[in-house]
């Protein structure tokens, strides 16, 4: 009994060893394989990572018809079933008070100036009411169709789009920048951004993974056999707060909304970055 149980661990022991053993082999090959990560040496394509920085919009759209009649459902709906507030309960109070006045039950001027204290209430707040403008859903912007200006189409989401150089061609396309080696591709699209606006701006990314990518080949004047075309790969980034100087950058940037970015965009380019766009 004690042989077979001595056994029975060395069993067990030589399976743990072999266990041991192949963990090890296991992560020296995980780790050669993260040491030797490829590169974008010796590629004829350029790895470029690229913002898509997003304005948020600042006020709700105007209600559609049938919203309209929903909001206006549910809101009797809620006068029907609400309770009186604690004004309403002292605007009654004070109202059943000034009808025994008038019925001569009783008359204390101390009651009558309780009376009057709701309704000058009502009336102060009325004026502030009437006082009160709200803004405008359309902005000078929008009036001039001023697309360099954030402060456009306060409803929907704006998009940026840079002009950039592509050979002899004037090319719209989101900002990007160029991998460089030892960062991680949103390394690149955040470095786009501090270089973009010159620190000016702050950006909440969403995600460390690429929302989308793109590849293209460069125009046949600049294209070699060492440099063929550039992949890019996208990230999404909402706008916290700044906006560009508007010195030397007139008529090189633009805040569009998604349905405007056809006037800019590439067709194949424009179709890959509507991919990831969402207008909730």
């Amino acid at each position: 009994m004690a042989a077979a149980g001595r056994r029975a661990l060395c069993g067990v022991a030589r399976g743990w060893r072999r266990v041991e053993r192949l963990r090890a082999s296991g992560l020296g090959f995980r780790s050669l394989t993260l040491a030797t990560a490829p590169s974008n040496r010796g590629s004829p394509w350029h790895l470029l990572g690229a913002l898509c920085l997003q304005r948020p919009p600042l006020v709700s759209k105007p209600l559609t018809p049938l919203q309209e009649e929903i909001a206006a459902l549910l809101q009797q709906i809620e006068i029907e079933r609400s309770l009186y507030s604690d004004h309403e309960l002292r605007a009654l109070d004070e109202a059943q008070r000034l009808a025994k006045r008038k019925a001569d039950l009783y008359d204390d001027d101390e009651d009558e100036k309780k009376i009057l204290m709701v309704q000058d209430l009502e009336d102060m707040w009325e004026q502030k009411f009437l006082q009160f403008k709200p803004g405008a859903r359309i902005t000078d912007a929008d009036k001039k169709n001023d697309r360099t200006s954030l402060h456009r189409k306060l409803d929907s989401n704006l998009v940026l789009l840079v002009k950039e150089k592509l050979g002899d061609e004037d090319v719209w396309m989101l900002p990007q920048a160029e991998w460089q080696p030892g960062e991680t591709l949103r390394g690149t699209a955040e470095r786009t951004l501090a270089t973009l606006s010159e620190n000016n701006m702050e950006a909440k990314f969403l995600g460390n993974a690429p929302c989308g990518h793109y590849k293209f080949k460069f125009p046949q004047a600049i294209r070699t056999e060492s440099s063929l075309g550039a992949k890019i790969f996208f990230f999404k980034a909402l706008l916290l707060t700044g906006d560009f100087s508007q010195a030397g950058q007139k008529g090189h940037h633009v805040w569009v909304s998604k349905e405007e970015l056809g006037d800019y965009l590439k067709p194949k380019y424009l179709a890959q970055v509507r991919r990831f766009l969402l207008d909730l």
